[in-house]
């Protein structure tokens, strides 16, 4: 379940997404599965092969890239989540959702 970011923000990320560009999507989120987690980060961009660039210069394995048509994403969370957004100069987010 995903909540605390409104529909603005949500209709800027998917049309940065849909242009080809890194686009970064921070939410609260729960999950039964990760216990402790209580925030995601989407990274998405439709140019797939831009993606899994990005994914591989962090670290991150390209295969675990959501393909959901037409916004393609990888989700960051834990610590990793927190040192990608700070690398990435993700100022706001890191603030806003108390990741810092």
């Amino acid at each position: 379940m995903a909540f605390g970011i409104d529909r603005n923000e949500l209709n800027r990320w998917k049309a940065a997404v849909s242009e080809g560009r890194i686009a970064f999507l921070t939410h609260y989120w729960l999950d039964s599965r990760f216990p402790g987690i209580n925030t995601v980060t989407k990274v998405g961009c439709a140019d797939r092969e831009r993606l899994a660039d990005w994914c591989r210069s962090h670290g991150l394995p390209p295969e675990y890239i959501h393909n959901r048509s037409p916004f393609p994403h990888f989700d960051l969370l834990g610590p990793r989540q927190a040192d990608i957004l700070r690398r990435e100069g993700q100022w706001e987010q890191l603030r806003r959702f108390k990741l810092l």
